[in-house]
């Protein structure tokens, strides 16, 4: 079965390869799209490009959410689940293939799709690069030129029918997400399940941030995301405490106390963080500034500094021990 039809949009004909079943799916915001694709070059080789059955599993993405390769949504639109179908796009809708194909194959190697990339939008991205570092996108990129995409709808599901990651979230969506993670994080935390309940939060975390980079820095909707995102590192830095994360707790309370110098609790785990790795000046001094801030902790914090006095002096005499036996000359026969 192969027929030819021009979709309603310039530059787009589609060929049926393989009938689908049922009525064609109703796309709305936040709808996922789960195929398997194949590119190629509109030559007489029909050379592939790329596919993602060779990459181990499909393509998803979300309806919406300004996927680089629009054209892409209104393929799939005019495709029933089961249905296969070629298409052939003009190169006004291909001049963004070369990075869209950059990021998945730096996916499916492992690699961070946004390595290098530049805080600007994708067409200036596309003229900072001077190569895509894959000869075949490169020549794409320098080139616009027809595209042949070869499609396998698997399914569509609408928004309230699947777990969506937190970017694919709307902002009310996440912050009705982030009370949710914080209950579940403390939940786990009480069962001392203290690796599942660090995602929590970072989750949560993440959530928070992504809103906070559409405010400006430190007005009232910056603030009150603050103010959100604070306990939930504080917790999180407790979880990575549990775990012996320490060089992770003094990264993330350093960050935290560069924007709050007066956070108390941050001042105490990164006290416990640097007393764990024997950093004792750093801690004592940290410990210290605990007492002064918040009063109410002084008892926690004496009894934290005679922990460190005694694990310090139980070091020393390990140390001593140790050189005396590196510098002692050998016993004669």
């Amino acid at each position: 079965m192969e027929e030819t039809y021009l979709l309603n949009v310039e530059g787009v004909k589609k060929k049926i390869l393989h009938g689908g079943q049922g009525e064609l799916p109703k796309l709305q915001d936040g709808s996922k799209i789960t195929f398997h694709f194949q590119t190629l070059k509109d030559n007489f080789e029909r050379t592939v490009i790329d596919d993602s059955r060779e990459a181990g599993m499909p393509m998803e993405i979300i309806v919406g959410k300004m996927f680089k390769l629009e054209i892409w949504e209104t393929l799939l639109s005019s495709m029933r689940p089961g249905e296969v179908a070629e298409f052939w796009c003009d190169a006004i809708h291909t001049g963004m293939y070369a990075l869209v194909s950059r990021g998945m194959r730096r996916i499916a190697e492992g690699r961070d799709p946004l390595e290098g990339q530049k805080h600007r939008c994708g067409m200036g991205n596309m003229f900072d690069y001077h190569s895509t570092g894959y000869d075949d996108l490169d020549e794409l990129q320098q080139t616009p030129q027809p595209l042949i995409f070869i499609m396998e709808l698997f399914r569509v599901e609408e928004p309230s029918a699947y777990k969506r990651d937190t970017w694919a979230m709307s902002k009310e969506e996440k912050l009705a997400a982030v009370p949710v993670l914080h209950r579940e994080g403390n939940r786990l935390v009480l069962r001392k399940e203290f690796a599942q309940a660090a995602a929590k939060y970072q989750e949560a975390v993440i959530c928070l941030r992504n809103l906070q980079a559409k405010e400006k820095p430190w007005e009232d909707g910056w603030l009150k995301l603050e103010s959100l995102v604070t306990p939930l590192v504080l917790n999180y830095c407790q979880c990575q405490l549990e775990l012996g994360e320490y060089y992770e707790v003094l990264e993330h309370t350093t960050e935290l106390l560069q924007k709050h110098n007066d956070n108390a609790k941050a001042y105490f785990k990164r006290a416990k963080a640097h007393a764990a790795v024997w950093n004792e000046r750093e801690a004592r001094e940290d410990f210290l500034r605990v007492a002064h801030l918040d009063p109410s902790m002084a008892a926690a914090v004496k009894k934290e500094l005679k922990q460190l006095g005694e694990r310090m002096r139980k070091k020393h005499v390990e140390d001593r021990k140790r050189y005396q036996g590196l510098f002692q000359p050998p016993r004669g026969p």
